[in-house]
């Protein structure tokens, strides 16, 4: 089994043309075709900015004890 991506065109009349090599042996194929139209525009959506929600937490005492005691609660 082989998996090929590549990007082609198709032609004024609706055609897709497709010549593709491959590394098998003569005989039958099952081929999948998806079509996934490219966008001459990237749209990138804009990352969320979560600056707004960063902080620092100040923390006295030894969190591993603390971690344990609160274990121990169970």
């Amino acid at each position: 089994m082989e998996v090929l991506k590549l990007t082609t065109t198709i032609d004024e009349s609706g055609y897709l043309h497709l010549n593709i090599p491959t590394r098998l042996a003569a005989g039958d194929v099952n081929i999948v075709v998806v079509l996934n139209p490219v966008s001459s525009e990237e749209e990138h959506k804009p990352r969320y900015d979560f600056s707004d929600l960063v902080g620092r937490l100040t923390w006295e005492g030894d969190a591993v004890a603390i971690q344990r005691s609160i274990r121990d609660e169970w």
